[in-house]
């Protein structure tokens, strides 16, 4: 089930977010970053967060808010995470499918992901999958912790009621 944060939910993201964004693969925050900078990143600065639960075990977490302020914020920009014990299992492909009908009742017209690390060939996979169009490459703009600097790619969506399929 995927539903709206609450306040109870944190330490579940955490547990999440803390060993990816440590490991430094898939997101540019610091590696080092601190929990009160992480809730104010994934809880505070979006408009909304929702969490995947499952059996009362919150097994993912995504935000979503616009893109830019003003003149670009009829664009959305989500971020996602997923329990290692649920990954492969179709939690991300959910999270995407909910977050972009949340895009749509929100008058969003399309999602863009700023920053997908080329590395990351299975968030690349299924955000193809999902629909998903490269329109940008950013040569060199991530430093992966084991390849060095590698490439990121500008991701995008037009949104409408036919596009939420995930």
């Amino acid at each position: 089930m995927i539903r709206t944060y609450e306040p109870a939910d944190w330490a579940g993201i955490w547990e999440i977010l803390e060993p990816v964004f440590r490991a430094g693969r898939t997101y540019v925050f610091p590696r080092d970053i601190g929990e009160d900078e992480a809730r104010r990143i994934w809880i505070d600065a979006p408009e909304a967060t929702f969490v995947f639960v499952d059996e009362g075990e919150i097994l993912g977490s995504y935000y979503i808010k616009p893109n830019q302020p003003g003149q670009g914020s009829h664009i959305c920009n989500c971020g996602y995470v997923v329990s290692g014990r649920a990954r492969g299992k179709g939690v991300a492909s959910r999270m995407c499918g909910h977050s972009q009908l949340q895009a749509v009742e929100r008058g969003f017209l399309g999602m863009q992901f700023n920053l997908v690390v080329s590395t990351n060939e299975g968030a690349v996979r299924l955000w193809k999958k999902l629909g998903f169009d490269i329109v940008g490459t950013l040569p060199s703009a991530f430093n992966e912790p084991e390849k060095g600097l590698v490439d990121a790619y500008v991701m995008f969506k037009r949104l409408g009621a036919e596009s939420c399929e995930g």
